[in-house]
């Protein structure tokens, strides 16, 4: 049986996390007129865009959205994120390594690949192919109407056991201290991704298994044997 290894997006594979969460914002005040109040999503109940610009929304205006104002907010933040894309490439880089593990592993016969992010579908797209990674084969699934993360990687484990009778094992890898909270929840091991080296951020949440990027493959693949779910 294989190991199915699922993926975040945003400082997992990529870092982009700063323009996206300003274009967010911006695209809000364009679109509905009002100031998006916090770019922090840990002010959130959940750390998914459903659940962040729900919460944000309901509160402003005391109903739901509906399916074209959302579809217009998603077709102005992509938008920008596109034209952001053009104006400052660097903004958007991959963690290094990253695009190249995830074509070994989808090359190896061991692994299936997965990718679960807090993320919308049309802006993830955006830059995944900005760093080069085809998802036409990893079993992917996004924040589309979805709460909750664990309601996020269920579906991309669910897509994965359509294809696969099942797995040996499954391992999330993610940066966050949410990752950590929704992988010792799920009970999921994790291997955490810390592009700047402060291990102790999730380290100090219970992560036991952390890196800075995918640079020595070896290793990773090393972690993806011995990861624990956190503590």
């Amino acid at each position: 049986m294989k190991t199915l290894i699922i993926f975040d997006i945003d400082g997992t594979l990529l870092y982009s996390n700063k323009i996206d969460s300003k274009c967010f914002a911006e695209s809000y005040k364009i679109v509905f007129g009002n100031a998006f109040p916090s770019i922090d999503w840990r002010d959130y109940p959940h750390v998914t865009d459903h659940t962040i610009f729900g919460t944000v929304f309901k509160k402003q205006f005391n109903r739901l959205v509906t399916e074209e104002e959302l579809d217009r907010f998603q077709t102005d933040y992509v938008q920008r994120l596109e034209q952001k894309r053009v104006e400052s490439p660097e903004e958007f880089k991959e963690v290094p390594g990253a695009r190249q593990a995830v074509e070994n592993l989808l090359n190896d016969d061991r692994f299936a690949v997965g990718i679960a992010t807090g993320g919308w579908q049309r802006p993830a797209a955006v830059k995944l192919r900005h760093v080069g990674i085809d998802y036409t084969n990893i079993f992917d699934s996004y924040a589309d109407y979805k709460v909750t993360r664990d309601d996020i990687i269920n579906e991309s484990i669910a897509n994965a056991r359509l294809q696969h009778n099942d797995f040996q094992r499954i391992v999330y890898v993610g940066d966050a201290i949410w990752d950590v909270t929704t992988t010792r929840n799920m009970n999921l091991p994790l291997i955490g991704i810390r592009l700047k080296g402060d291990r102790h951020v999730l380290g100090n949440e219970g992560a036991t298994h952390i890196l800075q990027d995918y640079s020595d493959y070896g290793m990773f693949l090393e972690m993806v044997e011995g990861a624990e779910v956190p503590r």
